[in-house]
């Protein structure tokens, strides 16, 4: 199947209502579809299923599964198209928005003082017009301009629709070997990767690195990190450990799943006092901005049939031979019948400065504003 015709079958999709996801994985040129072929919400019940998973923030809500006995699949080498990555209108930043997150920062940063917690990720969700919105123009335009995300259009017609190009990988699996990171700290890409991090930034990504590692260390999985280094994700940069090891009788999959997410870069340290703040303070709901997606427990030896499609429906669970690639759902959007709602956060911590906390989240919304087209100017 060519790359026009999977983009038409996403419009089609979108317009007959019919559940599905589309997804390249970074650095990759390869734009796979799943297709639910029944309009059912069906949700995880164990780590063994194969499918697409699209799980919330809040680990107390369940996750949904396109299941892949349930689905068409198909994918696609995808031709290189061009965009101007420069948005088409502005969108202007609204003072209340900024007093509001100030607002919510300085009590975060009140909290960690008082000893309740070392780090705390706080949102904002941003809200633009939605009328006349090129859905599918824009995931191609996600595609074409982050390279190095993975990249998704996400719809349910139960649930609704989303989109993002998130750099940060929770976990994958192939086999018994896993990895993660550690990713956290943020700042503007100025054509280097030599650049200079401040204190607070160093210490909320060792605050993400030593979750991890005493995660890992818990479950008594044996494990290696690399040193923290400065990645570049679209205009912004952060630091980055890596992780890589392997899982062993002590452990399973759900279980370190269950024990990374969230982690402080997402959520924050203590991971259920952090959670806790979020949930009463943010005063709206996450959904499945921070959470994570991606396929679970995908044969190795079954990936792709003749007709360039991956049959699994009588594939067994094998813990030995399947892979598994989950994202943290960031840089992402939720898009309504009006409106758009764009997710941005950061970690706060004790050293925290309230205007540069929101001038962070304005510049990762950027991320997403600049991927918006539209068919039409707007009113």
């Amino acid at each position: 199947m060519d790359d026009i015709t999977i983009y038409q079958k996403i419009q089609n999709n979108l317009s007959q209502k019919i559940p599905f996801v589309s997804f390249r994985k970074p650095n990759t040129n390869t734009l796979h579809l799943i297709e639910q072929k029944n309009n059912s919400v069906n949700l995880l019940k164990n780590y063994s299923q194969i499918g697409f998973l699209f799980a919330p923030f809040d680990t107390k809500k369940k996750s949904v599964l396109f299941e892949y006995k349930d689905c068409i699949q198909s994918s696609s080498i995808l031709k290189k198209d061009t965009f101007n990555t420069q948005n088409a209108f502005k969108v202007p930043n609204k003072p209340v928005d900024q007093t509001k997150h100030e607002k919510l920062v300085k009590e975060g940063i009140d909290y960690i003082n008082n000893n309740a917690a070392q780090k705390i990720v706080l949102s904002r969700k941003e809200k633009i017009d939605a009328h006349n919105i090129d859905k599918l123009t824009t995931f191609k335009k996600l595609i074409a301009t982050y390279q190095a995300a993975f990249v998704y259009i996400w719809y349910h017609p139960k649930i609704g629709l989303w989109l993002g190009a998130t750099p940060e990988t929770l976990l994958n699996i192939s086999g018994k070997k896993f990895k993660t990171m550690a990713l956290a700290g943020t700042q503007l890409y100025s054509n280097t990767l030599n650049v200079t991090w401040d204190t607070k930034e160093v210490i909320e990504q060792e605050l993400v690195t030593s979750f991890i590692s005493k995660q890992l260390n818990t479950l008594k999985i044996s494990h290696s990190k690399s040193k923290a280094t400065t990645i570049r994700a679209a205009n912004l940069l952060h630091i980055c450990t890596n992780f890589s090891g392997r899982l062993s009788s002590y452990s399973s999959f759900g279980s370190l799943l269950n024990a990374l997410h969230p982690t402080p870069a997402v959520c924050g340290m203590p991971k259920e006092d952090a959670k806790k703040f979020i949930i009463q303070n943010e005063t709206y709901d996450r959904e499945y901005y921070t959470g994570y997606l991606g396929e679970i427990n995908i044969p190795v030896d079954s990936r792709k049939n003749k007709n360039n499609s991956r049959n699994v429906e009588n594939q067994a669970y094998s813990y030995t031979s399947n892979q598994s690639s989950l994202f943290v759902n960031l840089r992402c959007m939720k898009i309504e019948q009006n409106t758009i709602n764009i997710y941005v956060g950061g970690g706060i911590t004790s050293k925290s400065i309230p205007k540069s906390e929101y001038l962070e989240t304005v510049s990762k919304a950027k991320v997403m504003k600049n991927a918006l087209v539209f068919n039409a100017l707007r009113n």
